[in-house]
């Protein structure tokens, strides 16, 4: 493998440290640019074990030097700036020192029998990414997000899913016609009707509808649903957070396959 190659950038008006700074901080930025930012160890080895390539590594000046034996060849070029500079790009209260930059994957066409979440305008990007890693973790590998969800390559969705990104085919600003082109029965949560989890016969593959935060699924998608599913809740909260409530529906659905 060739070197990598090595650029020092001591400026804050260089015209790539103002766009890495967009990308960092503005949670839409990704789509004008075409590339997303992950910062931290933790997720730039998540996307190397799942094949990534990142196109522009991007460290802190004192960082460097401690980078280079396990970094080094990791992107095709290590982009380097002062520490200053790092920390007034990042978002992050405790910038971590380094990060990737990746390109932005092609959009997917939705495949219609694939088992899939369908998120319906998920506004917050904790929840957001915590339904991507349990969507991973149980086998649901599409992910549909309708118009009002939040972005799925933003910052925080990106630090929330924790590298579930690059095991899913994600897909967003649907609308809620779009999932007509899915062929496998839509499932959604509802706090007061619907079979119990614990006793429903599950299909698979299928889709799980998880709704917003304070609205639920929306009336258009509900009607499209060949199930409700309540889930039992011994201890009298009436309703769940809708990441956890996601965890459990798909676990559900990944044991009974």
């Amino acid at each position: 493998m060739a070197s990598a190659s090595v650029t020092s950038i001591q400026s804050r008006d260089n015209a790539f440290v103002k766009d890495l700074r967009r990308l960092a901080q503005d949670t839409t930025a990704y789509r004008k640019q075409g590339r997303v930012w992950l910062e931290g160890d933790h997720l730039c080895r998540a996307a190397l074990e799942r094949g990534q390539r990142p196109a522009i590594a991007v460290f802190s000046e004192s960082f460097w030097p401690l980078a280079q034996a396990d970094w080094a060849q990791a992107a095709m070029k290590n982009i380097v700036l002062a520490d200053a500079q790092f920390a007034d790009v990042s978002a992050l209260e405790s910038p971590a020192r380094m990060g990737f930059i990746l390109d932005l994957p092609a959009p997917a066409a939705l495949r219609a029998y694939a088992a899939t979440v369908v998120l319906d305008r998920v506004q917050d990007a904790g929840n957001v990414g915590s339904i991507l890693r349990s969507a991973s973790a149980f086998g649901f590998r599409q992910v549909a997000a309708i118009k009002g969800s939040a972005a799925l390559w933003s910052p925080k969705v990106l630090r929330a899913g924790m590298g579930a990104h690059f095991g899913l085919e994600l897909i967003e600003g649907l609308e809620v016609q779009d999932l007509d082109a899915l062929h496998v029965p839509l499932l959604v949560t509802h706090v007061h009707e619907g079979d119990w989890l614990h006793r429903a016969a599950l299909p698979w593959p299928c889709a799980w509808v998880l709704g917003h935060e304070g609205q639920g699924v929306s009336p258009a998608l509900e009607a499209r649903a060949a199930l409700r599913i309540r889930i039992a809740q011994p201890g009298g909260e009436e309703s769940l957070n809708v990441a956890a409530a996601a965890a459990i529906c798909l676990h559900a659905s990944g044991a009974s396959r």
